[in-house]
């Protein structure tokens, strides 16, 4: 996907659709900068996800 560089404020950013930040599950990204490319990757929180593993095979006890 092509998107334009825009002002805003003082600074410059892209806009990212919702549906594609819906589909990936993303509220907060860290920004990594390598040469000349920039990636943005997703904030996870430690464990974020092991509830709903556990949940899902079977291993998760209640106290």
């Amino acid at each position: 996907m092509e998107v334009d560089i825009i002002r805003i404020g003082n600074s410059k950013g892209i806009r990212i659709p919702a549906s594609l930040l819906k589909q990936c599950g993303i509220d907060k990204v860290i920004i990594k900068v390598d040469g000349s490319i920039i990636t943005l990757a997703p904030v996870r929180v430690p464990r974020q996800g092991w509830e709903q593993a556990f949940k899902k095979a079977g291993l998760l006890i209640r106290r």
